[in-house]
């Protein structure tokens, strides 16, 4: 995550700052190109694809090598020869020569990847449409295995059997466009899911954007899901957000990660977007046009068949958050592990002490909105959300929070369980699922986030948490302005060692029962 400290979106109102804007982002461009600032996203990106296309290389030859050696195990290795190779040793040698194999193996691999290269395959495999790319990977693996029947004959081997060649030919032909397949329908699952999704903001309704929207609905393995379009015209589209000048509102309450302009003639409300998108870590994609310079040195992209260029991407720590979950896992499992034993008194404890289940499952809001259900140990009476209203006079905190410090619908072991934070040991669950991660902003309940006012909505763009840098430092504050400070604050200076400072602050705050 980004560490540049900022809470609140810019003003939304184009039109009376377009001008200042204008000369502040050329301004900005003229600051940065002495050290690269703007257009580092673009060095990540190019690694990126390095390290996306040595992984399918590496694929690529992983499964050749592998074909190669299943077709020729079957082809010499039968039960008949390994007999007469046991009875009379120096036999497989005469009859099978291996060096010669491994030598044409390792140089059909090669020469299969050669030829992946020139049809293009080591790019982004959504990038392309499904059938023409396995058209392409049988075009590759025929040109290869005839590069190799020649090679094989004008070398004088005899002994490599042609009936060897052909399977392994075949073979490469259904595993690599296999794999491909399966990575492709993993991608459309995870997105049709909401995993890993980027929601798109189309700016301009005309004939390229909804073309673009609707080539993003066809093809999910790209990992977009339209969330609507700006424009000053085509009001009467169902998915009309907005006009231009809302762009921060629409951009936040929608939780957009990209926005797509396809109104390049526009060069200063273009020039204007990328400003106030930069400013408030959005990711802006052009169709394409290059602005008077803006986009000289930008990566170029394609979603699908629209070519796109670059001009801000708001980095994201893939290997850092790879490691947030890991730990989340590891400790999450671990934790249920050693508590099982405390939660089977606890769950004992309960029906002793009220009538009613022993969890307590309620709605909460996750990041970007998504909703899932939260699993506490029961500390109220049965009924108790239905007496919240009756209650909302005796609130103590101040803003889309509720708290009652005396709440009457407690029992008596449930204030035991909340004073140690016992009832929140099932929330482990929860972590394991991915719903939640051992660290973040709490999680709310629906009704307090229907409260939410727009700038409230940026505590939810990463995982709700068990416990978060606001229950170490001013978990009893009564004001919610305070708590969204501190959410705020861990948003924009993640790191992993902030995580592990927290949780062991929290420790010893569980331990002295501060918990409400």
């Amino acid at each position: 995550m980004a560490t540049t400290p900022h809470t609140e979106f810019a003003p939304p109102h184009f039109s009376g700052v377009r001008a200042e804007s204008a000369i502040a982002f050329e301004q900005f461009l003229k600051a940065g190109e002495g050290n690269g600032r703007f257009f580092s996203s673009g060095a990540r990106l190019v690694a990126l694809d390095r390290w996306t296309r040595a992984l399918y290389v590496l694929t690529d030859l992983s499964f050749v090598c592998l074909n190669a050696t299943v077709v020729l195990t079957i082809r010499y290795l039968s039960p008949a020869v390994l007999d007469e190779v046991w009875a009379r040793p120096g036999v497989l040698e005469r009859f099978l020569p291996l060096e010669s194999y491994g030598a044409f193996v390792l140089l059909y691999a090669a020469v299969v990847v050669l030829s992946c290269t020139s049809q293009n395959l080591y790019r982004r495999l959504d990038y392309s449409k499904g059938w023409d790319e396995s058209w392409r990977v049988a075009k590759a693996v025929l040109l290869a295995t005839l590069m190799l029947a020649v090679f094989i004959y004008l070398s004088g081997h005899k002994d490599i059997s042609r009936l060897w060649v052909g399977c392994t030919a075949l073979l490469n032909t259904l595993t690599l466009i296999g794999w491909r397949k399966s990575l492709r329908s993993a991608l459309k699952r995870r997105v049709a899911h909401g995993i890993g999704a980027r929601n798109a903001l189309i700016v301009g309704a005309g004939k390229i954007g909804q073309a673009l929207a609707r080539h993003m609905e066809m093809n999910q393995q790209l990992g977009y899901l339209c969330k609507g379009f700006l424009d000053q015209n085509h009001t009467g589209d169902p998915r009309m957000l907005g006009k231009i000048e809302d762009l921060a509102q629409v951009a936040r309450a929608h939780f957009i990660d990209d926005i797509f302009v396809t109104i390049p003639s526009e060069r200063e409300i273009v020039k204007s977007i990328a400003f106030v998108a930069r400013m408030n870590r959005l990711s802006v994609k052009v169709l394409p046009e290059f602005y008077d310079g803006l986009a000289w040195n930008v990566p170029m992209e394609h979603i699908g068949d629209f070519p796109v260029c670059v001009l801000h991407r708001e980095p994201i720590p893939t290997l850092g958050l790879f490691f947030k979950r890991t730990m989340d896992i590891v400790f999450a499992a671990l934790g249920l592990v050693v508590l099982a034993p405390a939660c089977v008194w606890i769950a004992l404890a309960l029906k002793r002490d009220s009538e009613g289940p022993v969890f307590y499952r309620a709605s909460r809001v996750g990041r970007k909105g998504r909703r899932f259900v939260c699993y506490k140990f029961r500390t109220m009476v049965v009924g108790a959300d239905d007496r919240k209203k009756e209650l909302s006079h005796l609130n103590e905190r101040r803003g889309p929070f509720f708290k009652i410090s005396d709440d009457p619908r407690v029992t008596s072991l449930g204030r035991v369980l909340r004073r140690y934070s016992l009832d929140e040991i099932p929330q482990l669950w929860n972590v394991l699922k991915g719903d939640m991660s051992l660290v973040g902003p709490r999680p709310h309940p629906l009704d307090d986030y229907q409260r939410y006012r727009l700038e409230h909505l940026r505590r939810l763009d990463v995982k709700p948490g068990l416990t978060g840098l606001w229950q170490v430092s001013a978990r009893n504050h009564p004001s919610f302005e305070r708590s969204v400070y501190f959410d705020n604050h861990y948003i924009e200076n993640w790191n992993l060692l902030l995580d592990l400072r927290i949780l062991l602050k929290t420790i010893p705050a569980v331990l002295r029962g501060e918990g409400q």
